[in-house]
């Protein structure tokens, strides 16, 4: 929903799992550096994150103008000079604007875009990230192959009727594709509404 006075978009599911997301990202993510969020919304995480976490550069993105809107708006809306003004970034398009990062943070993205932007997110993550360098998702995940709840079973099938290249996915295809980019699940953390915190980390082995 839109404020009627300027561009900010407002996301009542990005006000409630602001707190628990904080809280997974003040243990995971370096005490300082530069932080890339993919695919920022309406910018209300990337204004809550800057603020919370000052010794930490943020950068939100997204490829659509009412959100890159949005993001400014709220960016404006508070001075921070840590949160940086939002940049145009498609996962799919390369070379990304972005190509430095200490880590990258996607909330709520590879569920309702097809396969292809995963692979896309985890190319990116694979040749930006540095050893060590960490990239985290958060939403909901199939386990095994299984929907962790009914209600999560009843969004998929909303999700796949709107796009059938959407869905929840499975955190077995995920693994094995940040295994292909040098990337591995170091924690899994369970989130309200039964969605997940997933950790991964650049292999210190990776070339």
């Amino acid at each position: 929903m839109e404020n009627s006075s300027d561009h900010r978009l407002s996301s009542p599911a990005a006000a409630r799992n602001r707190d628990p997301i904080l809280a997974v990202l003040r243990e995971v993510l370096p005490s300082r550096g530069k932080v890339l969020e993919i695919a920022s919304g309406s910018g209300e995480h990337a204004l809550h994150f800057a603020r919370h976490l000052p010794d930490l550069l943020w950068q939100p993105s997204d490829p659509d103008p009412a959100a890159l809107a949005s993001i400014a708006a709220w960016r404006d809306s508070e001075s921070l000079d840590n949160l940086l003004e939002p940049v145009r970034l498609n996962v799919v398009e390369t070379p990304w604007p972005e190509q430095e990062c200490d880590a990258l943070i996607c909330i709520n993205m590879i569920h309702i875009a097809p396969w292809e932007a995963t692979e896309a997110l985890f190319a990116g993550a694979g040749d930006m990230l540095d050893r060590g360098g960490v990239l985290y998702l958060y939403g909901p995940f199939k386990r095994a192959g299984r929907h962790t709840a009914a209600s999560n079973a009843a969004f998929d099938d909303t999700l796949r009727r709107r796009d059938p290249r959407w869905g929840i996915r499975d955190l077995n295809d995920v693994e094995a594709l940040a295994h292909e980019h040098g990337l591995g699940i170091e924690r899994i953390v369970e989130m309200p509404a039964n969605n997940l915190s997933v950790v991964l980390r650049r292999r210190e082995g990776a070339a």
